[in-house]
């Protein structure tokens, strides 16, 4: 055994453990997916060869959420490759794609964006108002760009993979698998290296806005530069994450995790799992939390940030420490339709709801929790605007801020 791989194992079987203490102690939260739970898939494979180093329930039909974005992004990038579209192209916003819930860029009908604002717009922020524009644009209307996309799968190999809208909001026909998503996670990978760049985006500036990029991933995983988070009630939390070490890509596919810690922590361990069993080296270099693709955004210009492993899963156990408070409610079910409410007016954090004794009486907090204090601004800045007032904490710091 080489020197390194005890030890890699070692970080590997804490970040597991840390797993299972977040489950134990967000274990009052409403019945929501998990790993191990009936709506958990995962799969990791090597892009190169496509070849499976690890897979559980890769086959059982599961919901995409936003990870229905990949298959839109295909379609924009393979348009892009053909010249049928370019970067500066305008695209329309009907009333139909403004109308969409968020998480969005606040398009108003009638206005246009560029294609690469679109691109950037579902590779930050997942927006679903610039996914069904993009729609739109390419299939003449989402519906029929849906069928478009559901025909594309098949052509790539994604035999169970099924689309009704371009953005992954609910659907229940709209169904897919961990093992098609690696499929297409892996063309997106080798079909399109001039476009491939977009998925480490960590921010762009649109209409005087800095928008960030939702997935953690790139700063807490070394080498690590794309590809999406996606999250809807009905499938939990899902992630694609493609990273490099030493020459070798690894593509992770985890869906049906309860947290957006839970499923970045879970997919570091098999990721770090993949390039183990290929007897990768560790990879030392610096995560660049910039953009990959020079020039593209001034925004976007950071300084490195290191990690090793191990200091990989003490970050990620701190991330999740943050959250958004939306109100206290005299009953369970009023404060989860707060939060719940809340959830759906931001695409980060986990339903949370904490008992507190209030003038000698039970009473119930709405919040979302399992974020990082910046996850935790945005979805407070995104809650207010909906005329609802929030103010951030931290496990074991009480109110911080409020908006």
């Amino acid at each position: 055994m080489r020197s390194g791989t005890l030890a890699r194992r070692l970080v590997r079987l804490r970040a597991l453990l840390l797993a299972a203490a977040l489950l134990s102690v967000e274990g009052s939260l409403p019945a929501a997916a998990q790993v191990g739970s009936d709506r958990y898939s995962s799969i990791v494979i090597e892009a190169a060869s496509g070849n499976v180093l690890s897979a559980a329930n890769a086959d059982e039909v599961r919901y995409p959420a936003s990870l229905t974005k990949l298959m839109t992004l295909y379609m924009t990038f393979e348009a892009l490759r053909d010249r049928r579209i370019a970067l500066s192209d305008p695209v329309a916003v009907s009333v139909n794609a403004a109308s969409m819930s968020p998480s969005k860029l606040g398009l108003l009908p009638g206005s246009r964006l560029t294609v690469q604002d679109a691109i950037l717009g579902l590779v930050t922020k997942s927006a679903n108002d610039a996914a069904a524009a993009l729609g739109e644009m390419l299939g003449g209307d989402e519906d029929r760009f849906a069928q478009m996309m559901t025909l594309r799968a098949r052509a790539l190999g994604m035999t169970r993979t099924v689309y009704r809208n371009a953005s992954g909001l609910p659907d229940y026909d709209q169904i897919t698998t961990a093992r098609d998503l690696a499929v297409l996670a892996r063309h997106l990978v080798l079909d399109f290296p001039a476009y491939y760049g977009y998925f480490s985006t960590p921010s762009f500036e649109f209409h005087g806005r800095v928008i960030l990029n939702h997935d953690r991933m790139l700063q807490t995983y070394p080498g690590a530069d794309g590809m999406k988070t996606g999250y809807i009630e009905a499938s939990g939390h899902n992630l694609v994450t493609s990273a490099v070490h030493s020459g070798v890509r690894l593509i992770g596919v985890v869906l049906g995790a309860r947290s957006n810690t839970e499923r970045d922590i879970h997919m570091a361990a098999l990721l770090d799992d993949g390039f183990d069993h290929m007897d990768v080296p560790p990879e030392a270099r610096p995560v660049q939390v910039a953009s990959r693709m020079p020039g593209l955004l001034s925004s976007a210009q950071a300084a490195p940030v290191y990690f090793t492993r191990r200091g990989m899963a003490r970050y990620a156990s701190r991330s999740g420490h943050w959250g958004v408070q939306v109100g206290t409610y005299g009953s369970r079910r009023a404060a989860r339709e707060a939060a719940g409410s809340a959830r759906r007016h931001t695409d980060a954090g986990a339903v949370r709801l904490e008992q507190i004794a209030l003038n000698g009486r039970s009473a119930w907090r709405a919040q979302l929790g399992g974020l990082t204090q910046a996850d935790a601004q945005d979805a407070c800045a995104a809650i207010s605007r909906k005329r609802t007032g929030c103010f951030l904490v931290r496990r074991g710091a009480g109110q911080l801020a409020s908006r």
